[in-house]
Parts: C-alpha cells; sequence; structure tokens
C-alpha cells in the first residue's frame, strides 16, 4: 500500500476514533449513572419497589455503562441484564433526531396485525456477547457488555432514547427488573435525572416518548399503546410530563 494511502486510511480511522470518544462523552459514567439510579428506586414508581439493572448504549449501538442498584448483582433478577441493554438499544436504534420512540410505544405496533408486525425478531442479540466474561465483573465499570453491541430488540416499557442539552440524539438508555411500567417510569426519571431527555417529538398524546394506555378491547386506539400492569405505574406515568418534564434543565 502506498504511503499516501496508509496515511489517508490512518486519518480516517482516528476520526472515527474521536467520533466514537465525543459521543460517549456526552454519556454519563458508570459512577454517575449508577448514582442516579439508586435515587430514583427509592421514589415511588409503582410495580414491586425492586432493585433494577440499566444500561446505556451510544448512538452505534455500542453499551458504555451497566450498572445495578442493589448492594450486589445477586439483588436484581439476573435476567434483567441484558434485557436492560435490549432495552437501550432498541430505543436507540429505532428513534430519530428529530423524533423519539420509547420501546413502551411499540408493544402495540409489533403485535400481529400492527404496522411494524416483525420488527422485534429484525435484530438479534449477540448471545455470546450477552454471556461472555467474568461474572465478578458483571455491573461494574469492567462489565463485559462495555464496548461491545449487543443488539437485540425489546418491546416493552424501560426504554428511552437520550438527547443532550442541545437536542442531539446520542444514544439509548434500557431500565429492567420490575413490572414493565414501573421499568417505563423508572427510565423516564432516570433520563430527567441525568439531562438527557430533551425530546424532540414523539407519538404520545405530550407530543413526547411517554407510555402510551390507550388499549381496549379492540387493540391500541392510536396503534403505540402498552397495557396496564395493574398497579399505580399509569397514575405516575401520566404525571411524569410535569413531575419530571422532558427538556434541557438550568
Amino acid at each position: 500500500m502506498k504511503r499516501s494511502n496508509l496515511i489517508m486510511c490512518s486519518a480516517l480511522l482516528c476520526s472515527a476514533l474521536l467520533c466514537s470518544a465525543a459521543l460517549a462523552g456526552s454519556l454519563p459514567a458508570h459512577s454517575r449513572l449508577q448514582a442516579a439510579l439508586k435515587a430514583v428506586v427509592t421514589e415511588q414508581n409503582g410495580g414491586f419497589g425492586f432493585n433494577m439493572w440499566a444500561t446505556i448504549v451510544d448512538r452505534d449501538g455500542v453499551v458504555q455503562a451497566v450498572v445495578f442498584s442493589g448492594k450486589d448483582r445477586g439483588e436484581q433478577w439476573p435476567g434483567s441484564r441484558a434485557i436492560s441493554a435490549q432495552k437501550a438499544n432498541t430505543a436507540n436504534a429505532f428513534s430519530l433526531p428529530g423524533f423519539a420512540l420509547s420501546t413502551a410505544n411499540l408493544y402495540s405496533a409489533v403485535q400481529p396485525g400492527g404496522s411494524l408486525f416483525g420488527l422485534q425478531f429484525s435484530n438479534p442479540v449477540a448471545t455470546e456477547t450477552a454471556y461472555q466474561g467474568s461474572s465478578e465483573a458483571i455491573g461494574t465499570a469492567k462489565d463485559p457488555l462495555v464496548g461491545h453491541k449487543i443488539g437485540g430488540v425489546n418491546v416493552f416499557g424501560g426504554g428511552l432514547p437520550l438527547y443532550d442539552s442541545t437536542g442531539k440524539l446520542v444514544g439509548g438508555i434500557g431500565v429492567s427488573g420490575d413490572s414493565s411500567c414501573a421499568d417505563h417510569n423508572i427510565a423516564w426519571k432516570l433520563r430527567h435525572k441525568l439531562n438527557l431527555d430533551n425530546v424532540p417529538a414523539g407519538v404520545s398524546p405530550t407530543n413526547d416518548d411517554n407510555i402510551v394506555y390507550d388499549i381496549m378491547a379492540k387493540g391500541s386506539a392510536g396503534g403505540w399503546g402498552h397495557p396496564a400492569c395493574g398497579g399505580k405505574e399509569v397514575q405516575i406515568a401520566q404525571e411524569l410530563p410535569k413531575t419530571n418534564p422532558i427538556g434541557a434543565q438550568q
């Protein structure tokens, strides 16, 4: 290969690395994410009040952080770690700079007859990535998922796209460990606490990516509905645009 081509390739590689680093730099580090999650799970969110997992991916779908709220990795459903990562991937993968979709918004659309039926099978989880590495590192700053793409599509509550204070779409966050309705409420509050909720538009009645509860006997009235979970989650979710309003915090 000619020297000029080598230089060009090297420059392109550096540019890509710098771009990736810039994206990651706008996302919270492990310690900040974990502190925020621990604070949010103590609030009234509906559900069972369980400890939670949270995962953040960047715009390329690369996992940046995985945390849990309990004292150790056994105080949350072990299976929810991978689910939280799937939710983060889904919210990022199916949101745009000018339009946000939460994982909760996708539930009705992927059911038989829905406008996005089959979407849940479109991006399979990288199982080798999901279960690699040392168990002792799970949920720490060195979680084996960090730096890798897990993929996966999850279509119940708990995944939200992330928009920084300038409105730039920078990735997604996924939360899992309780009822799917409580997962959504916790994810919304967590995103708000991290100041990554400058959402441009969405399918909910409040023009954002809040969970929609409009499923009746014949299905979702608007096509984006999510089932209710039976607790106080619905009431809490309906108040989220007021209690934790979207938009850059001052």
